[in-house]
């Protein structure tokens, strides 16, 4: 395995009540970035957090925020996620009319831009926006809860992303989210993923012994 494996640990699954001290955690046991699952209500069945969060975690942590936008019109929250701290802002390609103009406004702050995909989407529907994005977001369960079950057909999605980048065509991240633990890592990293996003399967139980387990799954 050549390529550099990221774990991204999800606070959706985290604490609340013990948020700050379990991303501390996180940022011992050596994860690469943390996740933050922002929902509206509307374009998924669930309501999390908003920019005041992020200000928040920007200043308990080191640690780049990732974070991913599953809202309605995310063209209008940009530049309050950004003036957050958001190193990374994804975006749906559902809910981006115009997702070129969407990826390159991102990028022009100085951040990545994410693209994410739900599992009914095509991955294909991306090509013509292929060199906009720095992370590529595959819905591995259909978005607005965590602990759902992997679905695995999803794999040939991630193929199909690291075939493009083998083509060189585009330069990418390969995110999954959705299902991801010590069972479901090797089938996602051998398709192609290097950016792990987890939030049970990291929040339950010992943080630092499941980010190794994952880390260990991914080798």
């Amino acid at each position: 395995m050549n390529r550099s494996i990221r774990i991204a640990p999800s606070i959706l699954a985290a604490d609340f009540m013990r948020l700050g001290e379990q991303v501390k955690e996180c940022e011992k046991a050596g994860a690469d970035m943390i996740h933050c699952d922002v929902m509206d209500g509307h374009f998924v069945p669930n309501l999390t957090f908003g920019p005041p969060l992020i200000a928040q975690l920007h200043k308990t942590t080191k640690l780049p925020l990732d974070v991913h936008l599953m809202i309605e019109a995310p063209e209008r929250s940009l530049d309050a996620y950004f003036k957050a701290g958001a190193n990374a802002i994804t975006v749906h390609q559902e809910t981006c009319p115009h997702l070129h103009r969407t990826l390159s406004y991102i990028r022009s702050l100085g951040i990545q831009a994410g693209v994410s995909v739900n599992p009914s989407t095509p991955v294909e529907m991306l090509e013509p926006v292929l060199g906009s994005f720095d992370i590529l977001l595959i819905m591995t369960v259909n978005p607005g809860f965590g602990g759902q079950t992997f679905l695995q057909s999803m794999l040939p999605k991630i193929l199909q992303a690291d075939s493009w980048r083998k083509e060189g065509v585009a330069e990418f991240s390969i995110a999954v989210d959705g299902g991801i633990d010590p069972l479901t890592t090797p089938l996602v990293v051998e398709s192609g993923a290097d950016l792990l996003i987890a939030g049970t399967s990291v929040f339950d139980g010992s943080i630092g012994d499941n980010i190794k387990r994952l880390r260990e799954a991914a080798c």
